[in-house]
Order: C-alpha cells, then sequence, then structure tokens
C-alpha cells in the first residue's frame, strides 16, 4: 500500500475491492458540501470517475493534489457507480504552473476536455502518455502553448483513427500537390472533389501541420504568424467535427503567442 494520504473517510470498505493506478486529473465537480466528484485518466483503466471525500476542508492536506492537470498515484475502493479516493501521492504537480498563465490554462483545458470526450469508449494507454506528454511540456513552458495543443490535438485524433490525408486526396487517394483542405472529407482533396468554398492552404500550412503530427518542433516554431493561424483554424473545425460534440473551451482558447524556455 502506498506511503500516501487519506483522502478522508469513505466509511465501511471493509469488503471493497481496491486498485492502483497513475491518474491525470481531467475535471472536478463538486459534492456535497465537503467532497468532489473527480474525472480521471488512468494509465491502466482508461477514465475512472471517483468521490474525493473531505477534500474542500480546511484541514484537507491534500486537496491541491486532486486538482486538474495533476498526475497522481491513486488508490481507490472499487464502488458501484463511483469509486471512492483512498490514497493520493503526487506524481507531477502541473497545475500550478499552468494556472498562472492564462494561456496555457486555456490550452490544458482545450486538452483535457479533448481527452475527457476521446476516451469515453475507446481507451488506449497511448492516450495517456500523449496527454501526459503534452501537460508536461505546457507547464515546462518546453514550446509556444499554441503549437503544444494543435500538435496534441491533431495526434490525439490520429489515436482515434482521424489523421488528416496531407499527401494524397482524401477522396481519391490521388498523389498531387493538392492545396484544398476539406475537414469533412478528412484533409487535403483534389481540385476535381474539392466542396464549394473549401479553403486552400497556404505555402508552408501543410509543411506545418506535418510537422505538428510527427513532433518535428524545429520546423513548426520557424513557421510563420499567419501559417499557424490557418493550421490553427483548421485543426479547431477538424476536432469539432471528428468528436461530433462541442469542444467548449475551444472558444477561450488564448492564441497570444508565448516565449518557450530555452
Amino acid at each position: 500500500m502506498p506511503h500516501g494520504l487519506i483522502a478522508g473517510e469513505p466509511g465501511d470498505t471493509r469488503t471493497m475491492p481496491t486498485y492502483r493506478d497513475d491518474v491525470i486529473v481531467l475535471r472536478t465537480h463538486l459534492l456535497g458540501e465537503s467532497d468532489k466528484i473527480v474525472t480521471l485518466l488512468g494509465r491502466q483503466r482508461g477514465k475512472i470517475r471517483a468521490v474525493a471525500k473531505g477534500v474542500r476542508k480546511t484541514t484537507s492536506r491534500f486537496g491541491a493534489r486532486l486538482e486538474p492537470f495533476n498526475q497522481v498515484d491513486a488508490m481507490f475502493y472499487e464502488g458501484k457507480s463511483l469509486d471512492i479516493i483512498q490514497q493520493v501521492e503526487s506524481l507531477g504537480a502541473h497545475s500550478e504552473a499552468i494556472g498562472k498563465d492564462y494561456g496555457k490554462y486555456t490550452t490544458a483545458m482545450v486538452m483535457v476536455e479533448t481527452a475527457d470526450k476521446l476516451t469515453d469508449h475507446d481507451y488506449q494507454p497511448a492516450h495517456y502518455m500523449l496527454l501526459l506528454g503534452g501537460l508536461r511540456a505546457l507547464a515546462a513552458g518546453e514550446h509556444e502553448s499554441s503549437l503544444i495543443v494543435d500538435s496534441y490535438l491533431l495526434r490525439a485524433l490520429a489515436l482515434a483513427g482521424w489523421s488528416p490525408s496531407l499527401e494524397l486526396c482524401a477522396v481519391t487517394g490521388d498523389a498531387g500537390d493538392h492545396s484544398a483542405f476539406a475537414v469533412s472529407l478528412g484533409g487535403v482533396v483534389s481540385d476535381e472533389v474539392a466542396p464549394p468554398g473549401s479553403p486552400r492552404l497556404r505555402e508552408g500550412s501543410k509543411a506545418l501541420l506535418q510537422a505538428l503530427i510527427e513532433g518535428d518542433w524545429p520546423v513548426a516554431e520557424a513557421s510563420d504568424a499567419m501559417t499557424r493561424s490557418q493550421v490553427s483554424g483548421l485543426i479547431a473545425a477538424y476536432t469539432q467535427y471528428h468528436l461530433e460534440r462541442h469542444v467548449k473551451s475551444l472558444a477561450h482558447l488564448d492564441r497570444t503567442p508565448t516565449r518557450a524556455v530555452s
């Protein structure tokens, strides 16, 4: 049993099975006067919804550990509808660094909301690692926030099977220097099948999209502001279309350039 901190008094749990997992806190909701319902993404279990008892009390010593964006090692009692958080150990306290910067905060909100939606029914351990890597990079200021979130969204969608076609026409499969991008059709398309009004990729936009998917940060960081703006808009539209549910936090995303830590 880990030497963590007991998350309140769960009541009679002597016959309840327990499990342990490394988790990322996605979101929290108030419950009663002193508790919270916490939605987490577990490395092994995927999506977990659990009650953290007593975390809002002034005497609670661990409430900050269960803030969104943090990575923790947690022990759970397995309940019928909601599990109960028994113990918590901090593995990565990202919430403080992210919460101090509005651009980082809005970026992180988009990432955890997207992870929440994508892992409802189809969880892969790669989802956990991708989100963790993005939050770590964001908290450390390794790259501009806008590049981190765009890279995360493209990679997360690729894990779900929705990677945009960037070289071949998404409809015909024909090779060519296609510049029309059709969100509803899955990426670049030839002029013959491009829907009316399809946006045309700027010079450099295709290279930026590929760099964001591959994590080629030198290429991504060398892109100009206009190219980034177009690509960010396309990625946002592509994300909303394929998730089929509105990502509310995208409306609050702060695209103000931030300087990465060198």
